[in-house]
């Protein structure tokens, strides 16, 4: 890991510990009904491939955040460890599920360090590629706690159509969205533009950004998942739903363009 790497995730650990309590307010695009719809069919699909023998079954959420895979998982039945870099998300999660067939671990950012090798029989992710900067080694890293016969699910990563300026999702984004007036009222966001005029790829939480040269390369993912012996189950691009989208845009364009990615692999 270089020393840019490390400043970038400690910075990303110290954002999160901050906003773990507003997180949800924050994300629209997460949390909304029509994502989350999607999300608890797509972790149904994925718990159904599936091919341990484990039951119930064992399931990793790396990267936890607030608990949303968690919340989940736990009502579809599986045992979960939540794990995340940020100290604040873990006591959020223990606070609101307790041990409910729940533990925590602490990611040190680097690595699944403390998790036994073939130790899960589902291990997800969901919006958190994009804060690693060696997100491949973290993909290996998955294949290396999921069993034989597990799945492995990456979920909510940019599609290359964000990349590749698809004018169809251009035209998209210009017709759905919707101001939001908050933003004008937060001191923060004034002092996070201040900061971008001198850093064009600053983030307000320490994000790896979506830059023609700088994304997450789904080719590279799906051939570290193949060398360390997982199999594409399926890959799926869908369009994200945010709460300042409007909703009869979003209907029309939805089977038109996609910005957004799930992939799931099974263990050999």
């Amino acid at each position: 890991m270089t020393s840019s790497d490390a400043a970038r995730i400690a910075r990303n650990k110290e954002v999160h510990d901050r906003i773990a309590r507003r997180y949800e307010a924050i994300h629209g695009e997460i949390f909304n009904e029509v994502e989350q719809d999607r999300l608890r069919s797509l972790l149904g699909r994925a718990l159904g491939e599936v091919r341990s023998g484990h039951s119930p079954l064992e399931a990793l959420d790396m990267g936890c955040g607030s608990g949303n895979l968690t919340a989940h998982l736990l009502e579809l039945g599986a045992r979960v460890t939540a794990a995340d870099v940020a100290r604040g998300f873990l006591e959020l999660v223990r606070s609101r599920h307790g041990r409910q067939r729940l533990t925590t671990h602490r990611l040190n950012g680097r690595d699944l360090a403390g998790l036994d090798d073939r130790s899960f029989d589902f291990v997800a992710t969901y919006s958190v590629l994009h804060h690693i900067p060696d997100y491949l080694s973290a993909c290996a890293e998955m294949a290396r706690v999921c069993r034989p016969g597990g799945v492995i699910l990456i979920d909510h990563e940019a599609s290359p159509n964000v990349w590749e300026q698809d004018q169809a999702l251009r035209q998209f984004r210009r017709e759905a969205a919707r101001c939001d007036w908050r933003k004008y009222v937060r001191p923060a966001n004034y002092v996070h533009r201040v900061r971008r005029l001198f850093d064009s790829r600053y983030s307000n939480e320490g994000d790896i950004h979506v830059w023609p040269d700088d994304h997450i390369e789904w080719d590279a993912i799906r051939a570290v998942m193949q060398k360390n012996g997982c199999d594409l189950l399926f890959g799926d691009d869908y369009l994200l739903y945010r709460k300042l989208y409007r909703r009869e845009v979003y209907e029309r364009f939805k089977g038109r363009c996609a910005d957004t990615r799930a992939m799931a692999f099974r263990r050999r």
